[in-house]
């Protein structure tokens, strides 16, 4: 098994030379492709580059918060049934592949650039080395996320069984953010503000800074969170000190609490200057209007910049969308999240749509808020944050404006939500389905032909809620900065600005109910950073960052002791008589089309069939906070195929056997 890891190298860095060559239109036989005459000149490293840029997620139906208290699927996850994620066997995080694309390119650029040998505009030239930098930044960053400590790798290892199996030993996680932060200033230095193409197409300065502020806001809130546990470097039960490459670890700094604050000070300075380069896109609709119909509603709607950000065609037009992903169903490069918008999926829970603000700032709960209740879905919409107002349907709003031959597949308006799945393919599992995405332009959807609407990879307004969270967290109060920030965003969400009216009127007790994140180690966080955290959870809706931040908050502890219970719309109230009363079937086992009113008034998804493991609801264990690492990456590199000589070591609480869930 250890012959075969050289084996599989090679594959790998073979693969690395040969698949980026198949961009060029204009290229030698393979048989004639060297390193010599290879990534000699600007267009070769632009087309080396943007092979790579498939690791940046497609914003499919703003449904990446799935499987979090802020969407659900039809599925439950086993990430919230102890026992039921289990390690694996082979495969998972533990790869290199795409860390080698970067490497060789590093290997093989460096030297020529050094030496004035890479032809080409300079500027352009400096751009694509300085994207590589990005590139190898951000794979970094999902690594760290996934599993904590990880090897840094800069060089394409020989293929020398010894060196690669060195090559395995574990960085503690805060060199991995060191070494990320440290990229991307390179690539800071290098690229331009705004990318060679001044479309958004193309990474630039303004994307490594405000990925840079991700990162330091990170790994500076879980290194908080997670102080005096095995999941920092020299915590108690760290499995690190079970290997003598990482005995006696002393922090860059001097101490945890100086990592710190370094990454979070990396996080505010990063995140503001992004943030004094970005305008928020204009929403247009800053209040509710009496008696609007759904005609003047859509038309006002496909007006609105704000929501037509999230669904336009062209978003170069758009300051705040920093890098964006061009389709176009006539070249035949197309997505399909535009049929996922109308179609379905996933949904809103019970908890997000609770937890979104009345429009004059006062949570649903508080003395003189204006409340109309959750009877109906145009109830629960009255009154609110105009980003609830314009993200989540009701029947018979109107989806498609203007009909397309084109349009196979999109629901002209909006349906009576299909809880049970019975038109198969507009699923709405939650009751609250979303509309963030939606494209009133019947021409961008087809069965078959997909959409060519923009994907948003990076938008500036992130910048704002870093920089008020790391301010915060480091220095326990809000700065004016934070507040300038901060009351942009409420004001474009058609929010009262005064977040300190806000705050005063937070009962922490009850937005637990609502949300994980009112917690931080089995403990309630204060008003000002829930409310910190509230804005994020409203305002990055779907675009996946809720469970990022739910790890680096360890904003899950509660549920080891307590399930939580997955909640959509109030079924069992008037809205059940949208429903053929035979087929809302409940107590019947594997039969049940919903839950019983008895255990709640409101749907809960997975509890309906008593024999689904989620029946009890969500609950979690330490394990979880971190992936487990595959038993077979133990073995390649262990000289006697036993886990315990290898120099890699296992996330805490995770088994060192395949097909067991954790020990606690």
């Amino acid at each position: 098994m250890r012959a075969n890891l050289i084996r599989l190298l090679a594959v790998a860095l073979t693969a690395v030379f040969t698949s980026c060559e198949d961009d060029f239109l204009e290229k030698p036989p393979l048989s004639q492709i060297t390193p010599e005459n290879y990534l000699n000149d600007e267009s070769q490293l632009a087309a080396y580059s943007i092979d790579l840029y498939s690791v940046f997620p497609v914003m499919e139906a703003y449904a990446r918060d799935s499987d979090t208290d802020t969407e659900a699927d039809r599925g439950y996850d086993n990430r919230y049934v102890p026992g039921q994620w289990l390690v694996p066997a082979q495969g998972g995080d533990w790869n290199f592949e795409t860390i080698y694309k970067c490497n060789y390119f590093m290997q093989q650029v460096i030297p020529k650039w050094k030496n004035n040998k890479i032809s080409g505009n300079p500027t352009n030239v400096n751009h694509y080395i300085g994207e590589m930098y990005f590139l190898r930044a951000y794979i970094y960053y999902q690594k760290l996320v996934a599993l904590g400590d990880f090897p840094i790798v800069k060089t394409v290892p020989k293929l020398d069984l010894n060196e690669l199996v060195d090559y395995s030993k574990r960085k503690p996680r805060n060199e991995v953010a060191r070494f990320i932060i440290s990229d991307l200033d390179s690539a800071s230095t290098l690229m331009s503000n705004s990318g060679p193409d001044g479309k958004g197409n193309r990474l630039s300065r303004m994307v490594a800074q405000l990925m840079k502020s991700r990162v330091g806001l990170y790994e500076g809130t879980w290194e908080k969170y997670f102080k005096g546990t095995a999941f920092v470097p020299n915590g108690p039960g760290w499995p690190g000190t079970e290997k003598t490459y990482n005995q006696g670890y002393q922090f860059p700094s001097g101490s945890i609490d100086g990592e710190i604050d370094y990454f979070l000070t990396q996080a505010m300075d990063a995140a503001k200057a992004v943030a004094d380069q970005v305008t928020l896109t204009q929403n247009t609709q800053k209040t509710e209007i009496v008696g609007q119909s759904y005609l003047d509603f859509a038309k006002a709607s496909d007006a609105n910049p704000f929501l037509k950000m999230f669904s336009d065609v062209d978003l170069s037009k758009y300051n705040e969308v920093l890098l964006w992903r061009a389709y176009d169903v006539g070249l035949g490069v197309s997505n399909s999240f535009a049929i996922s918008v109308q179609g379905g999926g996933a949904g809103y829970t019970r908890g997000f749509v609770d937890n979104c603000l009345m429009a004059n700032g006062l949570p649903i709960y508080a003395s003189g808020s204006g409340y109309v209740g959750d009877d109906y879905l145009a109830d629960v919409r009255k009154k609110r944050d105009m980003r609830l107002n314009l993200w989540l349907a009701e029947p018979g709003q109107i989806n498609i404006l203007y009909p397309s031959p084109l349009n196979t597949h999109g629901t002209d308006v909006a349906i009576v939500p299909d809880i049970m799945n019975l038109l198969g393919n507009h699923d709405q599992p939650t009751g609250y389905h979303h509309t963030k995405g939606n494209n009133y332009d019947g021409a961008n959807y087809g069965q078959h032909t997909g959409s060519s609407m923009g994907s948003i990879a990076f938008r500036g307004v992130e910048a704002y809620l870093n920089y008020i969270e790391a301010s915060y967290e480091k220095n326990g109060g809000i700065d004016g900065t934070a507040s300038a920030y901060w009351k942009k965003i409420r004001e474009r969400a058609g929010v009262d600005s005064d977040f300190q009216k806000t705050i005063a009127a937070t009962n922490m007790s009850l937005e637990a109910k609502n949300d994980w994140g009112a917690y931080s180690a089995n403990k309630l966080i204060d008003a000002t950073l829930y409310n910190i955290r509230r804005e994020r959870r409203i305002e990055m809706l779907g675009e996946g960052f809720r469970l990022d931040d739910l790890r680096r908050w360890r904003a899950m502890d509660q549920m080891i002791d307590n399930s939580y219970h997955i909640e959509g719309f109030k079924l069992w109230g008037p809205m059940k008589q949208w429903y053929d009363a035979t087929k809302l079937t409940y107590g019947i086992g594997d039969r049940s089309t919903v839950s019983d009113p008895a255990i709640s008034s409101y749907l809960r998804i997975y509890e309906k069939n008593t024999t689904s493991l989620a029946y009890n609801g969500y609950r979690w264990t330490m394990a979880h906070y971190l992936n487990p690492i595959a038993i077979q990456h133990f073995l390649i590199t262990s000289p006697n195929n036993d886990v315990s000589g290898s120099p890699i070591y296992q996330n805490p609480n995770w088994p060192l056997t395949a097909n067991q869930g954790p020990k606690n």
